[in-house]
């Protein structure tokens, strides 16, 4: 039985004051554990990091792949990446609805891909999103954005600061905000994108 579910079967058979307290050493963990993970992006390591992030925070992390330092993560259990991914420096990987990024993908610094976001035309300003997918040979450009619910088709090229906020076909090079089609990528895609840096 994980935590969550052994808190929500006693936490009503509890006094009020002892709800408050559990609830809120429940949220500290929660951010602690975060915090922790996003010094683990600083240690100068790639292959202490990718140690870190398969076995102490269940990231699903291919063979060959390098996540660069100073990533930041929400839910890291529901991130997956492929093989022989190259992830820039800076990134947020959101896996709260779960991400999944495919092999021999590459990206530059400080992308962000989310799976959940607030309905701005909710009342209670909802929360909403859905998984996105990043399928192999995919190329995301430095800053792009990528919006809950995407899925970004085989060998696509996202553009440097693109906001995408809907499917992208694969070999589609998309640019902009929002992302817009810009022209069809080459389809003999054959790299592996695993260069790094010692201290990276």
């Amino acid at each position: 039985m994980s935590v969550v579910n052994a808190i929500k079967r006693i936490e009503p058979q509890l006094p009020a004051v002892l709800r408050r307290l559990m609830r809120a050493a429940w949220l500290y963990a929660q951010g602690f554990s975060l915090y922790a993970l996003t010094l683990s992006g600083y240690i100068p390591s790639h292959h202490l990091r990718r140690a870190i992030y398969r076995h102490v925070y269940g990231i699903r992390l291919g063979q060959g792949s390098i996540v660069h330092w100073q990533a930041r993560f929400f839910k890291p259990s529901g991130v997956a990446i492929g093989r022989h991914c190259n992830i820039g420096n800076g990134a947020f990987l959101d896996g709260r609805r779960g991400l999944t990024i495919g092999s021999h993908v590459a990206t530059g610094s400080e992308i962000m891909i989310y799976t959940l976001q607030h309905d701005i035309d909710s009342p209670a300003f909802d929360a909403v999103g859905g998984p996105v997918t990043v399928e192999d040979y995919v190329y995301i450009g430095p800053r792009a954005i990528i919006l809950p619910g995407v899925h970004i088709g085989y060998g696509a090229v996202v553009a440097a600061g693109a906001v995408v906020t809907q499917n992208v076909p694969a070999y589609a090079v998309v640019g902009g905000v929002p992302a817009r089609f810009i022209r069809e990528r080459r389809h003999d895609l054959n790299y592996r994108p695993d260069f790094a840096m010692p201290f990276q």
